[in-house]
């Protein structure tokens, strides 16, 4: 695979000042602005189509913090080569406030299983794959976008190569460019520039911790995620395993002044389990808790966390990430095929129309589950107790593994809805119980 080279801004500044007006034969030019999956997947689909693309990333060798789990079905969709998957997730735990657990392995079809992969392995892999279609990496920080005066001029991105910004001068560099996509995560400097609105952002928060063998084998295929309000208000916290170490961090919307505390609430739960480990990095980071209100805005289109496709109650997003960054880059290189140009009528159909078509239910339904579960103990000891069910598990990793909406067997949907009511008149019960000795161990 090629090697990802670099530019100086001094090229970019000369090679991307012709004019944007449509000229025969001339490739669309396109500046893809944040190089995680959403961004390197949009700029492999754009550099394969024969765009000249120019994939900005201010931290080429940096990492979010993230739990790495991605979905099965997205080794084979983004061909992702098996050697990085870290972990091979057989067993799920999911642990209620009273610490009832519920084991999801029961309902994993043979061979299926989560995989578990790092962040800076992943994102550096997509990147070098982009280049090897034909993009041009630019390591540099985003400052601001010029917008254009009219439909047929351009874009010009301004920023700070990667070098000056750590302080080796290396100098500034502007892109001049038909389009932009917007991959630069929840605090969008894309999205801001463009004035696509704002949104609700939660804080992730995570330590990477490495344990003694026998604590890290214990790890070997089990992924635990814990919910309670000791842990997160609004969301839950997490022990993942990865290639040597685990990570177990935390989230949360409503109270993000509290996250240590909350930090320290999911170590707590974790116990003698994470007992021993030495943290060798600790690491937060914002996540979106809706879409924009505004994800195309003329010839800009925004992709993954600064879109805002992260699913509630799950807090997924590195798939979502990389299969809008596709669709973003083969509707704007579809519709340059057809007409030499780039719209935003034809991003909002090219890209915004299918994006919604297949995704759009699954995270209407994933926001209602985040709303009736998580709001108090009593609906997350419900949540858990649901998860025991052989049928709900199985309705889960279909969803999960292979982002489908199976449809479900009447009969089996009944048994359900009556058991979510049972289980909610009886766990109102227990998370009243829970909340109260939790508040008389504070006062203790």
């Amino acid at each position: 695979m090629a090697a990802a080279s670099c530019h100086s801004p001094a090229r970019f500044a000369i090679s991307c000042s012709a004019s944007s007006s449509s000229a025969p034969g001339r490739p669309l030019r396109v500046a893809v602005v944040g190089g995680g999956p959403a961004g390197a997947s949009a700029a492999e689909a754009l550099a394969s189509s024969g765009a000249r693309t120019f994939l900005l990333e201010r931290s080429p060798a940096g990492a979010k913090p993230c739990g790495g789990a991605i979905p099965l079905c997205m080794l084979d969709e983004f061909a992702i080569p098996r050697d990085l998957v870290d972990r091979r997730v057989t067993r799920m735990r999911v642990v209620s406030p009273s610490n009832l657990a519920a084991d999801f392995s029961r309902a994993l079809a043979p061979g299926a299983h989560i995989p578990m992969l790092r962040r800076e392995v992943l994102d550096s892999f997509l990147r070098r794959r982009a280049v090897g279609a034909g993009a041009e990496l630019v390591p540099g920080l985003v400052t601001s976008l010029s917008l254009p005066a009219g439909p047929a001029d351009p874009y010009r991105v301004h920023y700070i190569s990667s070098a000056e910004a750590e302080g080796q001068g290396q100098g500034r560099g502007v892109l001049e460019v038909d389009a932009v996509v917007g991959a630069d995560g929840a605090n969008s400097r894309v999205a801001r520039e463009v004035g696509a609105g704002g949104y609700s952002t939660a804080i992730a928060f995570q330590e990477r911790i490495r344990l003694p063998d026998a604590a890290m084998a214990y790890y070997d295929d089990l992924a635990e995620m814990y919910v309670g309000g000791d842990v997160s208000p609004d969301f839950y916290g997490w022990v993942f395993p990865k290639c040597d170490h685990v990570a177990v961090g935390t989230g949360t919307v409503a109270a993000k002044p509290e996250i240590k505390r909350l930090q320290s609430g999911i170590r707590a739960r974790a116990g003698p389990k994470i007992a021993g480990g030495r943290v060798v990095k600790v690491e937060a980071h914002p996540i979106p808790e809706h879409p924009r209100p505004r994800r195309v805005v003329g010839r800009v289109a925004l992709v993954g966390d600064a879109a805002g496709y992260v699913t509630r109650c799950s807090g997924e997003g590195i798939y979502f990430a990389a299969k809008s960054g596709r669709l973003c880059g083969q509707a704007m290189a579809e519709e340059w095929a057809r007409t030499g140009a780039v719209t935003e009528a034809g991003l909002r159909r090219g890209y915004l129309r299918r994006w919604d078509d297949e995704f759009l239910l699954m995270f209407r339904f994933l926001d209602l589950l985040q709303r009736v579960f998580y709001g108090g103990n009593a609906g997350r000891e419900a949540l858990v107790e649901m998860c025991a069910d052989e049928y709900v598990q199985r309705r889960t990793f279909e969803s999960y593994l292979y982002k489908r909406m199976v449809p479900g067997e009447p009969w089996g949907d009944l048994r359900l809805l009556w058991r979510t009511v049972g289980s909610m008149v009886r766990c109102g019960v227990i998370g009243r119980e829970v909340e109260r000795l939790r508040r008389l161990e504070g006062q203790a």
